[in-house]
């Protein structure tokens, strides 16, 4: 039996859902591993200075501009966090080590960008030959020293062939790259309880025949949602507030010809989207992928605004014709009607994406813990 740390922290809630949804598999599957969920900012900083100096968590500020839609200029602060990151480098490197000294794990898996060569460093300093890998939880890396870290033993798990690329590109050892058919997604998204779909849609006061669009910012919102709403008063919609309460009351007063369902913070987002027909949303690779997984056709944007580690996946939604890309969501009625003119062939697109990851991870995973206790024994 191993001790099989899962690395995370709550900059947006793709990495929290991809350390849940890895446990929750691996458990399944009956591996021989006790799994510890690991949030980075409680080891880096286990007084909580930083709330008790400044009010919040290190990571409210990020998920505070992804709620408001301002990340205009995040590839700029993302260069600027990246060399504070190398100048702490020794101190993060011995906290951790100090702290992986005693927890003693057999494997280390990384959920989270930019803190790989430091909980690399201190892995092979307080656990010399315990395996580390990074899985991505982006489609496409944003070189340099964004996921991958050449030079280190670390492996890498990418759930693109675009990442693959980059990988190996950036000089990562063949070997130690590994790929899997998508994204991390929740087991709910890949195994559906039977539901009528169209009696649920009666149920909750949709029309089972009339296409439904389900508009999804993350976790915690983003004030775009008002202006999609506002243009698509024809439209049915689902719009999903997540954590944003405010921002929900607000959708609810809006006025509306066609049905209109706001939805606050719930665990049900794959039985929410198999009540829907279409998904507005930023490129997310979180919730990108779950819309394609539940065979919802996207209309996404890209411009300046877009996260840089988020601007490839709209060539992939565009290169395997799963949606509609625009530049901004002012015309998001033209984009609705663009999808709609042409959605059975889009379905059919979306369909055929096949995405198995949550349960190929497990076994990438097994593989590494295997070679490095063959090579142990040799």
């Amino acid at each position: 039996m191993i001790d099989v740390d899962l690395v995370w922290f709550n900059a947006g809630g793709g990495h929290r859902a991809a350390a849940q949804a890895l446990e929750e598999v691996i458990v399944s599957q009956g591996l021989p591993w006790r799994v510890r969920k690991l949030n980075l900012t409680e080891v880096l900083d286990p007084a909580d200075r930083f709330r008790r100096i400044t009010g919040m968590a290190p990571e409210d500020l990020y998920n505070r501009r992804l709620a408001s839609g301002f990340t205009l200029g995040l590839a700029q602060e993302l260069r600027l966090l990246q060399g504070l990151i190398r100048l702490g480098h020794p101190t993060l490197v011995q906290r951790l080590s100090r702290h992986w000294a005693v927890t003693r794990p057999g494997l280390v898996v990384s959920l989270i960008p930019n803190f790989n060569r430091a909980m690399h460093d201190a892995l092979a300093q307080a656990r010399p030959g315990v395996p580390f890998v990074t899985v991505l939880t982006d489609m496409a890396d944003h070189p340099p020293a964004f996921w991958v870290e050449p030079g280190t033993a670390q492996h890498v798990v990418c759930g693109t062939g675009h990442a693959v690329q980059q990988a190996l590109a950036a000089g990562c050892d063949a070997g130690r790259v590994h790929r899997t058919s998508g994204m991390i997604l929740r087991p709910e998204f890949h195994i559906s309880p039977p539901m009528d779909v169209a009696a649920e849609r009666r149920r909750i006061g949709l029309d089972e025949s009339t296409p439904t669009g389900l508009v999804l910012f993350g976790g915690t919102g983003s004030r775009v949602m008002k202006r999609i709403a506002a243009a698509l008063p024809q439209t049915p919609l689902i719009l999903m507030c997540g954590r944003n309460e405010a921002l929900a009351a607000e959708l609810r007063a809006m006025p509306c010809a066609a049905p209109r369902i706001v939805v606050g913070y719930t665990p049900e987002v794959a039985r929410w989207m198999r009540c829907a027909d279409f998904f507005i949303g930023k490129p997310g690779p979180g919730s990108l992928s779950e819309a394609v997984q539940m065979g919802l056709p996207v209309i996404v944007t890209r411009n300046s605004w877009t996260m840089p580690q988020e601007r490839w996946n709209t060539d992939w939604v565009r290169s395997n014709g799963l949606g509609v890309v625009r530049r901004s969501f002012r015309d998001v009625a033209g984009a609705v009607r663009e999808l709609l003119d042409d959605l059975p062939r889009y379905r059919a697109r979306v369909q055929a994406v096949r995405n198995r990851a949550v349960f190929e991870v497990p076994q990438i995973l097994q593989d590494i813990v295997r070679a490095r206790q063959t090579a142990s024994r040799g």
